[in-house]
């Protein structure tokens, strides 16, 4: 005989912790749709709506004595509609800056690099013929226009360098040569 009168079902499940999942969750997608280019593009633009609004407010200082409630709504449609037109001028503000910074920090460790490689080659003699090899294959590259190959059915094909490659080595073999 089965039949019982005692059904326990628990939940298995809090639904505390239910919410609680599911606001962590939203903050982890908000963080994620957050980057450093919205987070100046927002500050610029609360630093430009705030210059404005201080100066519609020394500018109606002197004339909204009797009527606070007029310079009162008058403060607030500067500000919303400085924030509705100056947006786009700093989210692009703000991505200029951000590309240029990018772009620096890029420059910066580029010539770490460089400077490292350097380093390397002044301590090790192998490192520094791979350089000077790679420097002769790049100045034979610039004197053949057919990419080092010169034409020849035996001659080895070397892989021709990119302009940005190219510099940087010509720019190590004139260090090499100079010290």
């Amino acid at each position: 005989m089965n039949n019982s009168f005692v059904h326990l079902e628990y939940s298995t499940s809090h639904p505390g912790v239910e919410r609680f999942e599911r606001v962590v969750t939203a903050a982890d997608s908000l963080r994620k749709g957050w980057t450093a280019t919205r987070g100046l593009a927002g500050v610029l633009l609360a630093a430009m709506v705030a210059t404005l609004v201080v100066l519609a407010d020394q500018l109606m200082e002197t004339w909204a004595d009797g009527h606070l409630m007029a310079a009162w709504l008058l403060m607030w449609v500067i500000g919303f509609s400085a924030m509705a037109l100056l947006a786009p001028t700093a989210r692009g503000l703000a991505a200029r800056v951000m590309t240029g910074l990018d772009g620096w920090s890029q420059n910066v460790a580029r010539r770490r690099a460089d400077e490292r490689l350097w380093d390397l080659a002044r301590k090790d003699s192998r490192v520094m013929a791979d350089i000077q090899a790679a420097a002769s294959r790049a100045e034979d590259s610039d004197d053949e226009p057919t990419g080092g190959n010169g034409g020849g059915v035996n001659e080895p094909v070397t892989r021709v360098l990119r302009p940005e490659i190219a510099a940087r080595l010509k720019r190590l073999s004139r260090r090499i040569w100079n010290e």
